[in-house]
């Protein structure tokens, strides 16, 4: 470890150690003279303030620099306060990881139709995260007498939300002061109603710009407040709780979930009392802990396991929880053709994920076929079973006295293959860091071999990105280290290589802010999955498997990934070749943020996915 000490390289600019300021005293304006709202951007803000949204993410523009001026000279960038970013796309990242922790939403501001655009990608992603967000826009002067030469012009259009409003909850362009505040409280009020998706608010910079002609005040905002989750009909819950008494191979499949530990709580209290097996899902957040006994298989990934078909197979009565991919997965586990054709056992499916779809996005997947559909929110449902249940004592056939499937995860390292860390020792050093510590795994990467999972509490980890996108992740980490700040859990995200740098430059704003946060790069200098892909085209045509890294290898020269973090003002450890030394830098980086730092660890991994590792018997 001492080694890796002495290694450890500070930021470009910057000592190491302990951050050199607050948060809360970042970017303090001068005293403004206080005083009523006086320009049209002042209540907008006002309103902002009002919802509870504590910080607002941006990168500066001038469709919204009236905005701008009263949230620092008329809030004193205070409730909301900025979140500065070097990119659109970070800002609405930013946004997705604060509301994957919270659930709560931030606000965000684009600049005009150019900012939007390079926000698209992440606005989808959100959208397919079922995250809420509050997302600003701003147009140009909507009177072609009000517009500068050029710039206004070119920053200027119609309908601008038509460029996202598929992957939008609602969206609106107001054209006076009054209806901006209704908008702003309309877009809270649907991004908090489940299911979650992002809003937009597209504001005239000259209905910001323009003076107050009389006083406008924001409203009681709890009057428009979001409605309760809904629950599921009594006669729902009663005919399903008989079948759960009556079941002798029950499996409740828990998907999307809150991060609140007493939802927690009422699922493991569900699982108990029916005596189901539990699967839970790699693409979800943590939603039940995976060292239970009735977790019978490790989280459920891209590809279906012997294990996972066997215990599909044996069941008796399937629970899903708005699991996501219902139909596709049952579909796998069956080898069933891409069809409606229902599994052979009931199945209860219980989401509000329909009331999103549409005809653009086919994010909502294959049509499930279900017996018992139930349109409610799943931690509701979750409640009310248990309600109904109670003093039930289950007998089902599971055999939990089996070995857990832990018990199958190696006891000896693979060893350090060519210069690189082997897959499964990388992830059972990140495990084994995880387990130590209160640590929060905002991603874990594209390759993590399931059995290495090690998820005990709601926010052990949270989850894929819902739109499959790459470039979002150090964004995500910036966002949930925001909102785990003071929280005494350590932020730790594991990116791979592709997607770290695709977004690397988020990573600045975590130092502005002062933001504890690891972030640990699997590092296979290769876009791999690519590769697969390539192979897989090759050998269905025959031709040489050998040329798949062409145009997919980062390597002549091999990115300084170390270097770049530095510049954002992240100490760096690395490269790492050895999982001796990465579980030692992993050691002292634990030290460092802890303490208040940020630190990127540069492990080298071996090419490759650790599909078998740590397979459970069936």
């Amino acid at each position: 470890m001492n080694d890796i000490r002495r290694s450890i390289a500070p930021p470009a600019g910057a000592p190491s150690g302990a951050p050199s300021g607050a948060m809360e005293d970042l970017e303090r304006p001068q005293p403004a003279g206080g005083g009523p709202a006086a320009w049209g951007s002042d209540p907008i803000a006002e309103t902002l303030r009002a919802l509870e949204l504590p910080y607002i993410a941006l990168v500066p523009g001038s469709s919204f620099r009236g905005l701008h001026d009263s949230l620092v000279n008329h809030l004193g960038n205070r409730a909301p306060q900025m979140v500065l970013c070097l990119h659109e796309e970070h800002a609405v990242a930013i946004a997705d990881g604060y509301a994957r922790v919270t659930g709560r939403p931030m606000a965000v501001a684009l600049h005009a139709n150019v900012g939007l655009m390079h926000a698209v990608m992440p606005i989808y992603n959100a959208w397919c995260d079922r995250v809420p967000m509050v997302v600003l826009g701003a147009n140009g002067p909507l009177d072609a007498h009000k517009r500068r030469p050029w710039i206004d012009w070119v920053h200027t259009c119609r309908d601008q939300a038509a460029m996202v409003r598929h992957c939008l909850k609602w969206d609106d362009q107001p054209a006076s002061v009054e209806a901006a505040v209704e908008a702003v409280l309309r877009a809270h009020q649907i991004t908090t109603t489940a299911p979650h998706g992002p809003t937009y608010v597209c504001l005239d910079v000259s209905v910001q710009e323009a003076p107050l002609d009389g006083p406008i005040r924001v409203p009681p905002v709890a009057r428009f407040a979001a409605a309760p989750p809904p629950e599921a009909p009594a006669a729902v819950v009663a005919a399903v709780a008989s079948a759960l008494r009556g079941a002798r191979r029950p499996v409740l499949l828990f998907g999307r979930g809150s991060r609140d530990p007493d939802d927690w709580n009422r699922r493991i209290a569900l699982a108990e009392a029916t005596g189901a097996a539990v699967l839970t899902s790699m693409h979800n957040p943590a939603v039940f802990p995976t060292d239970h006994r009735q977790h019978r298989l490790p989280p459920c990934g891209e590809r279906r396991s012997d294990a996972e078909r066997e215990l599909i197979a044996a069941a008796d009565l399937i629970v899903s929880f708005d699991w996501l991919d219902l139909a596709g997965y049952l579909r796998s586990c069956t080898g069933q053709a891409q069809t409606c054709a229902p599994i052979g056992v009931p199945v209860v499916h219980c989401s509000l994920d329909s009331l999103l779809a549409n005809g653009w996005s086919m994010d909502h997947q294959a049509l499930p076929a279900v017996d018992v559909p139930v349109l409610a929110h799943p931690d509701r449902f979750t409640a009310q079973l248990l309600d109904a249940l109670h003093g039930h004592h289950p007998d089902t056939a599971w055999d939990f006295a089996a070995p857990h499937w832990t018990a199958h995860l190696p006891a000896q390292p693979q060893g350090d293959p060519a210069d690189r860390i082997a897959l499964g020792d990388f992830a059972m050093a990140v495990r084994r860091f995880g387990m130590e510590r209160p640590v929060t795994f905002v991603r874990l990467p594209l390759g993590w071999p399931r059995a290495a999972s090690h998820f005990t509490h709601p926010l052990a980890y949270l989850g894929k990105d819902g739109g499959a996108a790459v470039g979002v992740g150090p964004g995500h980490a910036v966002g949930a280290a925001l909102a785990l700040r003071g929280s005494g859990r350590i932020a730790a995200a594991v990116l791979g290589d592709g997607d770290l740098l695709m977004g690397i430059n988020a990573l600045w704003t975590a130092s502005h802010l002062h933001l504890p946060l690891l972030i640990v790069v699997a590092n296979n200098t290769s876009y791999f999955n690519d590769e697969l892909h390539q192979e897989t085209v090759a050998l269905a045509r025959e031709r040489p498997v050998e040329n798949r890294w062409i145009g997919q290898r980062l390597a002549d020269p091999e990115v300084d990934i170390a270097a770049m973090a530095r510049a954002q003002g992240f100490e760096a450890i690395g490269p790492v070749r050895r999982a001796a030394d990465l579980a030692a830098a992993l050691d002292v980086a634990a030290e460092r943020v802890a303490a208040g730092g940020r630190v990127l660890i540069d492990a080298r991994i071996e090419p490759g996915y650790a599909h078998a590792f740590g397979q459970p018997a069936p």
